[in-house]
């Protein structure tokens, strides 16, 4: 679960540094032991976050290879995110 004030990194936004945003899709809101779990989203809760920077994540390396075969591929990727801010959380 994500509190106010948290930072958390997400799929790439297309959305400029220091732009709020609001977040409408949410599975569930909890404070405590209250929580509502939707089927499969609960309707009217919405987060509000602001972008703080964009950026690559580390190296995920891929090494696939056929033994006896000489077959041997290397690659590797570097998935982009948006890091974003938590400002509210409204159910």
């Amino acid at each position: 679960m994500w509190a106010r004030g948290e930072k958390i990194k997400v799929e790439q936004i297309a959305a400029d540094v220091g732009q709020e945003i609001v977040i409408d899709q949410v599975l569930a809101v909890g404070n405590g032991a209250e929580l509502k779990v939707g089927t499969p989203l609960v309707s009217g809760a919405t987060v509000k976050a602001t972008v703080v920077a964009h950026g690559r994540g580390e190296k995920v390396r891929i090494f696939k290879m056929r033994r006896r075969k000489h077959y041997q591929k290397r690659q590797g990727h570097r998935q982009n995110f948006t890091e974003l801010q938590i400002a509210a959380i409204s159910a």
